[in-house]
């Protein structure tokens, strides 16, 4: 990352408990979950619970999901004049390209769905990342160089859950939320978009930097956890931030529910926090919104933008933390700024 990251100058959030980033950052600030049972029944004939989005138009499949990233795309670019999107790059976040019951053709039809759905051409420089949770830790790691040739970048994330497909398997590997299993999540879906440049008029929350790590000891594989992974890319963002653990006055994760991650992010804690802290929030969006797979970083960062703006934030310093359930690893350094 440059000397100069990013700075987040609007934002567009689509989920379960709002359409807009402005009504979900508050229902999520109020602890208010949207949790209903879904049109699906697990093996054991329960219906399954879910986070869906209440849309007018009665969607499915890519349709649904180009139709949320439109309405936060045109939420972060509301004021912008249509014509010019044309002229912003568009760094799409994509759920990974081996999730069971992925749609093969998603990195395809998705971002050309979006567009027509936008009336609007694709900027030469956009690309797609099919990376799950740390897709947005990755397109905002390679933002600054997009924006050493043009003013502003659109970062949007889809992704959903709510699809038999998905579902099925995720029953199977018993991963769901139930009465039966309380080791597990509840599945959402999500839009999220983010719109960045170098300066801002105002106040904002800069990229200041990155991490990137791969876990070993991935659920599974016999391996001690000790968050190996999370933590390597926790300190690779800190280091690239000028900054130590102790300067972090919260954090927001991708955490939805599984032992696991939960113990992950507690050892990564303990193996990189050197001075005693009285208190280190972190912040789980997906408790209210559920598990939203690529949406999760891009959300994390319209949450902070939120919470930076509205003066509820614990301080100007937030880490936000992934992990894909690949072993994927992704830690990112943001800053309240007053602007220029």
């Amino acid at each position: 990352m440059s000397d100069l990251g990013p700075v987040v100058l609007s934002t567009g959030l689509i989920c379960s408990v709002g359409l807009s980033s402005d009504s979900a950052c508050a229902a999520i600030r109020a602890r208010v979950s949207a949790a209903a049972d879904t049109r699906f029944r697990n093996a054991a004939g329960e219906w399954i619970r879910g986070h869906s989005v209440a849309l007018e138009a009665p969607l499915g499949g890519i349709a649904r999901l180009a139709r949320m990233a439109a309405m936060a795309i045109e939420e972060a670019l509301s004021g912008i004049p249509r014509e010019q999107l044309r002229s912003i790059p568009v760094l799409f976040c994509l759920a990974e390209t081996d999730r069971a019951g992925r749609p093969p053709s998603l990195d395809i039809d998705l971002p050309d769905l979006i567009m027509r759905e936008l009336g609007a051409e694709l900027h030469a420089d956009s690309r797609v990342i099919s990376a799950g949770k740390v897709a947005a830790s990755v397109a905002l790691q390679a933002a600054p160089s997009l924006l050493g040739r043009v003013p502003r970048l659109l970062v949007v994330a889809a992704d959903s859950f709510l699809t038999w497909p998905v579902l099925r398997n995720l029953d199977a590997e018993s991963r769901l939320l139930s009465d039966a299993n309380s080791d597990g999540f509840l599945p959402g879906e999500a839009a999220a978009a983010l719109l960045l440049g170098l300066t801002a008029d105002g106040p904002g929350l800069r990229i200041l930097g990155a991490g990137f790590e791969v876990e070993s000891a991935k659920p599974g594989s016999g391996r001690p956890h000790r968050a190996d992974g999370l933590t390597s890319a926790i300190k690779a963002a800190l280091a690239q931030a000028s900054c130590t653990m102790h300067d972090i006055d919260y954090r927001i994760s991708g955490l939805s529910g599984e032992q696991y991650f939960f113990k992950e992010a507690t050892l990564a804690l303990l193996r990189t926090l050197r001075v005693r802290r009285e208190q280190l929030d972190i912040w789980h969006p997906a408790e209210f919104i559920g598990e939203t797979g690529a949406v999760a970083g891009v959300a994390a960062v319209v949450l902070a933008q939120s919470a930076a703006a509205r003066g509820y934030a614990p301080g100007p310093r937030v880490m936000i933390q992934m992990t894909n359930d690949d072993g994927r690893c992704a830690a990112m350094i943001l800053a309240q700024e007053s602007g220029s």
